[in-house]
């Protein structure tokens, strides 16, 4: 059953460096997927103050910036593939963030154009406007994800 070669200390200590790669990992998930429930709630209120008092104060106790206002082109979007966000302008000085993971098969959406969100791996195209499927295959709107403009940096609320 056991290796006669392994002493029973080097399997634990294995045993117990798996375990607290295990436990990091997950923590990082947990703290990854917090962004989406009430968990960031307070997070407005806490960077809500030292916002107007310059964006060193704001870079400092405040959200990340995801983009500048200026980066998202007026009736097209750009997409932020290291955060899985596709933010929109469908109209000027109205902005829009959706999960960039399509909802048919889980690709990362590849253009936003002509109205539209658009995935390369099947064709399914989405709103920019509200994220709901223009052309399938894919049947579920593309999850709305919350931001806020703060001058001219969009940062998740």
């Amino acid at each position: 059953m056991a290796d006669p070669g392994v002493s029973p200390s080097s399997r634990r200590t294995l045993l117990a460096c798996a375990g607290a790669a295990c436990a990091a990992a997950l923590a990082g998930c947990a703290r990854y997927n917090s962004n989406n429930g009430g968990i960031n709630a307070s997070q407005p209120t806490r960077s809500s103050a030292p916002a107007s008092q310059g964006s060193g104060a704001a870079a400092q106790s405040g959200p990340p910036v995801l983009a500048r206002t200026s980066d998202i082109p007026v009736g097209g979007g750009k997409i932020l593939a290291d955060q899985k966000i596709v933010i929109t302008q469908p109209q000027a000085g109205s902005f829009h963030a959706f999960t960039a993971v399509c909802t048919h098969q889980g690709c990362i959406v590849g253009t936003v154009s002509g109205g539209t969100i658009n995935c390369p791996c099947h064709g399914s195209k989405f709103s920019i406007a509200n994220g709901s499927v223009v052309n399938g295959p894919a049947s579920s709107p593309l999850a709305p994800v919350s931001i806020k403009v703060q001058g001219t940096s969009i940062v998740q609320a």
